[in-house]
């Protein structure tokens, strides 16, 4: 055996062997962040929750898991800019309700191609309001990618559809939510800006939407637990595997989820296999990404991604 295999394959070292399991975490944590989209479109045929009723769960939820961390761990609150720390909550609660409307709206493969779309917007923002880290690369891709919107969106024509205005609201709102997380980060740690994003989010969106939320039974309870348990899933997966992966390879495998939504809709959700167009326009927007990725390190936003 040892004359075919190599014995250095069967002998990683540590840190080898963490970085594959931090690869494994980033793409589960894709996978996660796919499946809570695929239970709200597996609930449409049983029950009718609002979308603001998924991002509420999924925000209490995360509220009730960091504070039961934070119990256990013993960390405190550390609260520096509280500006900071509201902008990165109002963001991310726009950007997970937009997104939760567009797999509601459109189909839940539209719904997380048009999300990813958010490192283009960040690219657009670095271009506008950052001067020295303009180049002509990044203002490519981002054509690039917005030509792949526009093939998976409208193959037959030049018209856009009201409902993908959803998605990419979720992929703009989503750029503001990093961009307030790089921000925030250099006062807060991971669990105080979880803290108060969830707690508060809780809140901000129970307020908006308090008419669509209601005592659940058990069928309506579980596709709201399977829907904010796998969206936690996913922001833990997340954080553990970005300890032991770069953030190129990071935020190349997370873009992976435009690749599982292209590829599970038919079987997972019934949906209608994307044309040849809508494909080519998934891997232009994947490929976008996969380069800004690559020189992500040259920017001053390199956070996750934020819903």
């Amino acid at each position: 055996m040892s004359r075919i295999f190599p014995p250095r394959i069967f002998s990683l070292s540590r840190d080898q062997l963490l970085s594959q399991l931090g690869c494994l975490a980033v793409f589960a944590s894709a996978f996660c962040f796919y499946m809570s989209t695929v239970a709200i479109q597996w609930s449409r045929s049983r029950v009718t929750i609002d979308a603001s009723y998924f991002v509420f769960a999924r925000f209490l939820l995360g509220f009730l898991v960091v504070s039961t961390v934070m119990k256990v761990r013993q960390r405190r609150l550390n609260l520096v800019n509280h500006h900071l720390l509201l902008g990165r909550t109002l963001a991310n609660c726009a950007a997970v309700y937009c997104f939760f409307k567009a797999v509601t709206a459109t189909t839940v493969a539209q719904a997380n191609i048009l999300n990813m779309t958010y490192p283009l917007f960040i690219a657009i923002f670095t271009w506008i309001f950052f001067k020295k880290q303009r180049d002509v690369v990044t203002l490519a891709m981002v054509l690039v990618a917005f030509t792949g919107v526009w093939l998976v969106l409208s193959p037959g024509g030049f018209g856009l559809n009201s409902t993908h205005i959803w998605g990419l609201m979720s992929g703009l709102t989503a750029a503001a939510a990093i961009i307030y997380l790089n921000l925030s980060r250099q006062y807060h740690d991971t669990h105080t800006i979880l803290f108060y994003m969830f707690g508060l989010g809780s809140v901000v969106i129970y307020l908006l939407f308090y008419r669509h939320i209601f005592f659940p039974d058990t069928i309506e309870f579980y596709y709201l637990i399977l829907c904010a348990g796998t969206g936690i899933a996913w922001q833990y997966l997340l954080t553990l595997g970005f300890r032991w992966v770069t953030a190129v390879e990071g935020g190349i495998i997370s873009s992976t989820r435009i690749l599982l939504a292209a590829l599970f809709g038919p079987p997972l959700v019934a949906e209608p296999a994307l044309t040849i167009a809508g494909w080519t326009g998934a891997l232009f927007i994947f490929g976008a990404n996969v380069v800004l990725a690559a020189r992500k390190t040259k920017t001053a936003w390199s956070g996750t991604n934020s819903n």
